[in-house]
């Protein structure tokens, strides 16, 4: 495999990583502490095709791979971890619409939702459904040329910030086969938002419940086929799998260039701690496992981009393994920082708090463990390592 970045994807995260550094991370602080949502930002972000990377072109979208994606999103994370996640969020919501929807629809969404002037969430967890998606209970049902949708959503990122909202519901009772996917606009009657909810990380984005009480959609707003909705939601989280693993290794990567610095321009016993060797020891384990997770996170990519049978395992591995990584080594950033890392004059408890959330999202990772165990039992190593 050729690890090489082209000028084109060297072009993207030139352009990525001027946008993060100018305009991500000289709010991020700001915007965790006052619970800002930054809409502005996320528009500056369309401007330059962020918020409709894997969209198609069709639909107005940039059409990228998902490898080249997880290159941009890096480097957005660098900058804030909370508003690179939603970004993904909302690109992975605007590119099941420009796959799936109608020319009608695409037409009256997709232009403005690539734009960044519109914003979309992804509406699949219930209180009663968590990592078991195909037990999902909230209700379509079909009445002339509507749905009736009944039934709530919890943790949705963006709600009662965003416009709309692509939500997974049950039309029949057939299993995961009886799962549909519609196109809600955020303002339908009879959606209600519950309270903001107040969360360890991830504050510079709004976390709501979302009820549906007899809320008239109509059949044209269906994303695919009755049914198809359990497979639509199962391939979203494959690329959401990368882009969780992705932020969590642009987090790890900022938290390592400034623990780097600090330990340079730290001195303890008239020594700079950089000279000691457990720190040594300690920034080569970082830098080691922050590599390998990105290059688990491409190899992933790759096989999802070239449609690999195996694809689905390898996102699992990488998701598992990144977050797992990313989260560590912000923490050990932190402890190199001292009791100066614990306060929020610097970024180190941050960059913690907004990535120990990554190890739940998209799929805990014990689902993940779950998920690459079953196809290990099934197929044996040497197969899903083809």
């Amino acid at each position: 495999m050729d690890f090489a970045i082209d000028e084109e994807q060297q072009a993207f995260v030139d352009s990525a990583r001027a946008f993060s550094d100018g305009v991500l991370a000289p709010n991020a602080a700001k915007w965790d502490e006052e619970s800002f949502f930054p809409k502005d930002a996320l528009r500056q972000a369309g401007e330059l095709g962020f918020m409709g990377m894997y969209t198609p072109e069709s639909a107005g979208g940039l059409g990228l791979g998902r490898l080249d994606a997880s290159l941009i999103v890096e480097e957005l994370a660098r900058g804030c971890t909370t508003t690179a996640a939603f970004l993904t969020i909302h690109n992975m919501a605007t590119s099941m619409i420009g796959h799936y929807c109608s020319d009608a629809v695409i037409e009256a969404w997709c232009p403005d939702l690539v734009a960044g002037v519109t914003l979309a969430s992804y509406c699949l967890t219930e209180p009663g459904a968590g990592s078991d998606a195909a037990s999902l209970r909230t209700t379509a049902r079909r009445e002339g040329d509507d749905y009736v949708v009944n039934g709530s959503k919890v943790f949705i990122s963006g709600a009662g910030e965003t416009d709309v909202l692509v939500v997974m519901l049950r039309t029949s009772d057939n299993g995961s086969r009886g799962i549909t996917a519609l196109l809600v606009p955020a303002d339908a009657e009879g959606i209600s938002y519950g309270k903001k909810e107040q969360k360890m990380g991830w504050n510079a984005q709004p976390t709501r419940m979302v009820t549906f009480d007899n809320v008239r959609v109509p059949v044209g707003n269906r994303l695919g086929e009755e049914g198809q909705g359990f497979s639509i939601a199962m391939a979203g989280l494959d690329g959401g799998r990368i882009n969780i693993a992705t932020c969590s290794v642009g987090t790890a990567q900022q938290a390592l260039e400034e623990a780097t610095a600090y330990v340079k321009e730290r001195r303890q016993f008239d020594t700079a701690i950089a000279d000691f060797q457990a720190t040594q020891f300690k920034l080569a384990d970082m830098l080691t496992e922050l590599v390998a997770a990105r290059q688990m996170i491409r190899l992933a990519a790759s096989k999802l981009d070239n449609k690999d049978p195996q694809a689905s395992t390898y996102c699992a591995m990488a998701k598992r393994f990144a977050t797992d990584a990313g989260f560590t080594i912000c923490n050990d950033a932190l402890q190199l920082f001292g009791g100066y890392g614990y306060i929020r004059e610097y970024p180190m408890e941050r960059h913690v708090r907004d990535t120990r959330v990554h190890q739940i999202l998209e799929g805990t990772n014990e689902i993940m463990r779950v998920i690459v165990a079953r196809k290990l039992l099934m197929e044996g190593a040497l197969e899903v390592i083809k």
